[in-house]
């Protein structure tokens, strides 16, 4: 009976299997062309007449460039599939993080609507209670929160909804902040949706 190795061994990524099988090709093509390099540098050294030997030496000349090509290309691709799976350890946890952001984002509306209301009392303590909670558990698994009232609006974490005059803040900086943003790691996950000051009235 045939054996699957990939369904005796659950716990192997697609990715990492193809990165050893494509390695393995990769590594197969420099033995070939390593090979070539001593046949022809083998021949080289027979008695040949002028310019055969010529034809010779070029096509070493050419076999040697093409192995310096293969290997840095074999470093590269070896470069890139360990950045690859890399972020996408990093990053296995974004899908749960955006679910969880809308929840964040309804805790968050909730506790302004009881700050408002004189009749929060012990129902405002227990929602910002639960809002805290959640926000450690999201700094836990590296999400921060991008919450930049007063700081430059910077469009690469910012989505600017509008733009106001402003009293308290100089023009370009963000004055009202209308939902904050998030990181994981280095990555916007959101954007804060913010409002721009242009200045004075």
């Amino acid at each position: 009976m045939s054996h699957n190795p990939e369904s005796e061994n659950p716990d192997v990524e697609p990715s990492a299997t193809q990165a050893n099988s494509d390695s393995a090709s990769n590594d197969a093509a420099l033995d070939e062309l390593e090979q070539a390099i001593e046949t022809t540098a083998a021949a080289r050294e027979q008695s040949l007449p002028g310019d055969e030997l010529s034809a010779v030496k070029a096509d070493l000349d050419q076999a040697e460039r093409r192995v310096l090509m293969a290997q840095a290309e074999l470093e590269n691709f070896r470069k890139r599939m360990r950045r690859e799976m890399e972020d996408e350890r990093r990053f296995a946890s974004l899908p749960l993080i955006k679910d969880l952001l809308g929840v964040v984002d309804n805790l968050q509306r909730a506790i302004e609507a009881a700050e408002q209301s004189e009749s929060g009392g012990g129902l405002l303590e227990g929602v910002k209670m639960v809002a805290g909670q959640m926000e450690s558990i999201l700094a836990k698994h590296n999400c921060q929160v991008i919450d930049p009232l007063g700081e430059e609006f910077d469009p690469n974490r910012h989505e600017a909804i509008s733009q106001q005059p402003s009293d308290e803040h100089d023009p370009g900086k963000v004055s009202l902040v209308y939902s904050r943003g998030y990181l994981l790691h280095d990555r916007v996950v959101r954007p804060a949706q913010v409002i721009v000051s242009t200045g004075n009235a």
